[in-house]
């Protein structure tokens, strides 16, 4: 059997899998379109939530963007694992207590005011559909590769797919989907990195075979990748990071921004009780732990079966790395990977000194222009797509077709799984928020599903306009969504949970201080919002505001919303007495029931 058959073997069962679940749990009413019916279980929501969580940018470009920049690119493994720990532990039960359908319900309720649940709504929308776009853009780079499509036909692939079980099954639908999601995804991220593991240090256990010893040097993996990547005029791979200020602050968005993302926060609306909401996340943390404490081995591996295919002299003992580098493989023998996805477009090959070799390197080093001049390199010849490490990885290192096939249906769902919770997100707080909350208050239980069925079909044709222009890496355009969450949402969840003093007013002022100081951010200095065609990659830190990144902005904007929320909350009215009982009421909960709409 072919590789393409086995790959539409493991992509077609898992699709008819996902479309089986949402056929057998489609959503009879809003409350199952919302919550699910209140009543998942929380081993259950926890694996959905899981699911939900570990999107494209984990599965797919998260690794890819650790094997590219090494240390100073694990922001994205602590900023995200870390923020789920302040949603577990600050957000998540009162939340649940509350006993809303969705972040700006709570907004709109606890601010007793229908402007800042519009606002709530305009900001979920614009982190939302910011988010969704690297899930297009993920599932896009797995089908180009897989399904041997172009990737435009690929993200219009997954948008289909997304639409049969998202929008008839609403919440309900997609939490059992993201169960056999998870199953799928963490199968096939764990299968191929043991066969590397193994391959490379004799170690089975992917996170102990990173900290090894290299079966073929005879070195510490991570030294042997050092020499190699330094040979090349790249910074070490453990080399700190160029700019301590953009790690933390990027870390700190991540972190924030993940306890501000509605479509994780709904998830824990829908169990029974506020103890399940807690065991939920508890259960959410190991399901995802298992993911990510193997990324970081899987990034590092991949980086190293890279260079040593195109530098095959580097993977054994090396006496001289500088020797090694000057023979790389001729581009006639690159290998069958190579070939494969240089059809997708996301690797190519320029010849730019004509001798027929792969010369793969920094060349924008400068301190590497004497050795690049010595050994007669021209510029560097291969530019491949961080977002394609851990997919091509299997085939980086031979692995059995049927591994390619797994991790095929293991990128696509990872895709799906989030884009599915992110539509939810959406179509809820423009069907319930917006219509039945703030236009049409007297629209019946069935006029309010079809608009939110109606809203999440708008909302899958937009991401997938956008998907098809995305502005970077799938986790680079996430951390963006992730920094406009950290500056808008989390600040009002957080001081509207633990203040009674804050008021509609403050609310509101913090959230469009938050939003549009961020987004003037975005807009001067990176050059991009939902401008199809530009790529933020262009613009140079030189041009950046105190030198902070546009990746790491969501502190500040979150600052400047806590700030201005603050102020203008002491010069204005307090909360109704009946308000601040609420919040002391939210802030110890001893048990509630299921989700109510009121």
């Amino acid at each position: 059997m072919s590789q393409f058959a086995i790959n539409l073997l493991f992509v077609g069962a898992s699709f008819a899998l996902y479309i089986g679940i949402a056929i057998w749990a489609r959503a009879g009413s809003t409350k199952e379109f919302y919550v699910a019916g209140g009543g998942v279980h929380p081993i259950t929501n926890g694996m959905a939530t899981a699911a939900d969580w570990m999107s494209a940018a984990s599965f797919i470009s998260m690794a890819g963007l650790i094997a590219a920049g090494g240390y100073s690119a694990s922001t994205f493994l602590m900023g995200w694992t870390g923020g789920y720990v302040i949603l577990a532990m600050l957000l998540a039960p009162y939340l649940r207590k509350f006993g809303k359908f969705t972040v700006p319900d709570f907004i709109g309720d606890r601010f007793y005011s229908r402007t800042a649940r519009v606002i709530a709504v305009v900001c979920l929308i614009v982190a939302s559909v910011t988010y969704v776009i690297g899930q297009m853009t993920g599932a896009g780079v797995a089908f180009s590769r897989f399904l041997e499509v172009p990737s435009n036909v690929g993200i219009w692939i997954a948008a289909a797919i997304v639409f049969l079980y998202a929008v008839f099954g609403g919440m309900k639908g997609i939490t059992y989907t993201q169960v056999a999601q998870y199953v799928v995804l963490i199968v096939a991220y764990t299968i191929p990195a043991v066969f590397i593991a193994l391959q490379l240090t004799g170690n089975p256990i992917p996170m102990f075979g990173m900290f090894s010893t290299h079966t073929e040097s005879g070195i510490p993996l991570l030294q042997k990748l050092d020499d190699v990547v330094r040979a090349l005029g790249f910074q070490d791979y453990t080399g700190d990071a160029s700019s301590k200020l953009n790690m933390l602050l990027l870390t700190l968005s991540l972190m924030i921004g993940t306890a501000g993302l509605p479509h994780v926060i709904i998830r824990f609306f829908t169990v029974p009780k506020v103890a399940d909401a807690r065991w939920s996340a508890g259960w959410a943390l190991v399901f995802i732990a298992l993911l990510y404490l193997t990324a970081p081995a899987v990034a590092s591996m991949a980086r190293l079966n890279l260079m040593t295919t195109i530098y095959p002299e580097m993977s054994g003992q090396v006496e001289s790395y500088d020797a090694a580098a000057n023979n790389p493989i001729f581009y006639e023998d690159r290998p069958e990977w190579i070939r494969s996805w240089e059809e997708t477009g996301l690797i190519t090959f320029t010849d730019k000194n004509n001798d027929g070799r792969i010369q793969f390197y920094n060349d924008a080093n400068p301190d590497f222009a004497d050795t690049e001049a010595t050994r007669g390199w021209a510029g560097n010849e291969l530019v491949v797509n961080n977002d394609i490490m851990v997919l091509a990885n299997p085939e980086i290192a031979n692995l059995p077709p049927w591994v390619i096939g797994l991790i095929a249906a293991g990128g696509i769902a990872a895709a799906l799984s989030t884009a599915a919770g992110l539509l939810l997100a959406i179509s809820s707080a423009i069907s319930h928020d917006l219509i039945k909350k703030t236009i049409n208050p007297a629209i019946t239980e069935k006029g309010e599903m079809r608009a939110a069925r109606i809203s999440m079909g708008g909302a899958i044709l937009l991401a997938t306009y956008l998907g098809l222009n995305p502005p970077g890496f799938a986790a680079q355009t996430v951390a963006l969504a992730f920094g406009i969450a950290a500056a808008t949402l989390f600040p009002v969840l957080m001081m509207g949970i633990f203040s009674t003093r804050m008021n509609s007013a403050g609310a509101v002022a913090g959230m469009l201080a938050g939003l549009v100081t961020t987004l003037l951010y975005l807009f001067t200095y990176l050059g991009w919002f939902f401008i199809p065609g530009t790529n933020m990659l262009a613009n140079t830190p030189e041009n950046w505001l105190f030198g902070i990144s546009p990746l790491g902005f969501g502190p500040v904007g979150a600052l400047a919303n806590f700030a201005v929320a603050f102020v203008v909350s002491r010069l204005t009215a307090p909360p109704p007495l009946e308000i601040q009982q609420l919040v002391e009421s939210v802030r110890y909960p001893k048990g509630a029931g299921l989700a109510v709409d009121h």
